[in-house]
């Protein structure tokens, strides 16, 4: 095969950003193998890239930090004003001093930083965290019949979590839960961007004011020694990295287990084997990890010019027909669903205790859930990065929206959170009606105890 450049014509790239792209991506990954282990696409109009879909390939990127760099400044097309500073893709792949986008030494004590805080978080905690969420979401629709499961509750879910894990008292993580949507949904993502920083910012000062016992004074209280905008860099990424892979994975399982049409008969499938199944073959977050070259590269056939977006396509190097008989056995050490090397996914247990157990709670609570619509008529999302549903509509049998009641009762702790200041005599304070309460602090004082 001829070598080729990255910077072919834009009429010979795969697009990643179009429906077509989102109803069917392995047709697409499909047209770039035929360039080889690698070939080129179009993230969005204008953004080009290459994107790995060879398992040996994938690996020999991602376990080479010397030759493939994470810091997006080397990005030559952002550099020269190719992409603006404006660009919706840019959210995803432009440098933060945080774990995604450094190399060497400062990547090693950030990710220290991160790896130790989150150990502390142990499977049992992750349970208990989510189980009250789950309970308070199922009660917010159980009573009507029916639900979008994606909006109403996968969507939901890891976005209370962080607020949990983060220890944010109840502004703060109203705040953080809408911004955070925001971002994920390209609704005016800069202003939501701007927000989110601001509410980090802001816990970071309290809890370097008052510790508790939470991930976000973990980290302040790490040797690694963070400033605040590190620290606030390194929330960014956990709740970025953390809810946007959560919630396609809960939702992308739940459609396996409801529609067993949807990947290989969900029926009778155990809840661990559907989440191994999605990470395999609908794999949440499909194309990722953004490299630079520091030098021009050959990627089998395709050269890979230095300071040029090479993307890892973790969905198209699982269905790599070189790993066939890996697929069929389901080998949990062969996909690359977590991906690999120095920049490893450092959150893979607690990601699956977190689906498993928010998928025991709804199929617990509402045993006879049929999809509301035909599997053939959901929609996908587009986007380049993910495998993320557009809604997954179910009908279920009206139920009493009792569960929060019951884990009240059966709680032997409360929810942790930050404890508020103690307000001003109440005749010194006048309310604000107009301001209405967000998921998080209606949560809080659902629990507060």
């Amino acid at each position: 095969m001829d070598r080729q450049s990255v910077s072919a014509p834009t009429g010979a790239r795969c697009p990643l950003h179009d429906a077509a792209f989102a109803a069917d991506p392995h047709q697409v990954y499909d047209r770039v193998r035929a360039h080889g282990p690698a070939g080129p696409v179009e993230l969005a109009p204008g953004v080009d890239a290459t994107l790995v879909v060879g398992h040996e390939t994938a690996l020999r990127v991602l376990q080479n930090s010397t030759l493939f760099a994470r810091d997006a400044r080397r990005w030559k097309a952002l550099n020269e004003g190719r992409v603006g500073l404006d660009h919706p893709l840019l959210p995803m792949m432009a440098y933060r001093p945080n774990c995604l986008f450094t190399d060497g030494a400062v990547h090693l004590r950030l990710r220290k930083a991160v790896t130790d805080s989150l150990a502390r978080l142990n499977m049992t905690r992750i349970r208990r965290d989510v189980e009250p969420i789950a309970d308070y979401l199922i009660d917010r629709f159980s009573e009507r019949g029916r639900a979008d499961l994606l909006n109403d509750y996968a969507k939901l879910l890891p976005l209370l979590l962080f607020n949990q894990l983060f220890g944010c008292p109840a502004d703060i993580g109203d705040t953080l839960t809408s911004s955070m949507s925001a971002i994920f949904d390209g609704r005016d993502a800069l202003r939501a961007n701007e927000e989110l920083t601001a509410c980090l910012m802001e816990l970071i000062a309290l809890k370097r004011r008052r510790a508790g016992d939470d991930v976000t004074s973990w980290l302040i209280q790490h040797p690694a020694g963070l400033t605040d905008e590190e620290l606030k860099d390194q929330l960014v990424m956990l709740m970025g990295a953390g809810v946007e892979p959560e919630r396609n994975l809960i939702g992308n399982a739940l459609l396996l287990l409801l529609a067993p049409g949807a990947g290989g008969g969900g029926s009778g499938m155990l809840i661990e084997e559907a989440i191994d199944h999605v990470l395999w073959n609908q794999t949440p977050i499909a194309n990722y990890a953004t490299h630079y070259p520091v030098q021009d590269v050959d990627l089998g056939g395709v050269v890979a010019e230095a300071g040029t977006p090479v993307v890892i396509s973790f969905a198209a190097a699982n269905s790599d027909p070189a790993l066939a008989d890996a697929r069929r056995s389901h080998s949990k050490g062969a996909h690359l669903a977590w991906g690999a090397g120095p920049h490893a996914c450092p959150a893979k247990d607690p990601a699956q205790v977190i689906a498993v157990t928010a998928i025991e709670k709804i199929l617990n609570a509402l045993p006879d859930l049929t999809l509301a619509v035909h599997e053939q008529d959901l929609q996908w999302r587009p986007g380049p990065f993910h495998r993320a549903l557009v809604a997954l509509p179910v009908a279920f049998s009206p139920t009493p929206a009792t569960r929060t009641a019951s884990a009240l009762q059966n709680r032997t702790a409360p929810i942790a959170m930050e404890q508020p200041v103690p307000a001003a005599p109440a005749a010194a304070v006048r309310p604000e009606p107009t301001r209405r309460k967000g998921f998080w602090s209606s949560f809080l004082d659902t629990f507060r105890i």
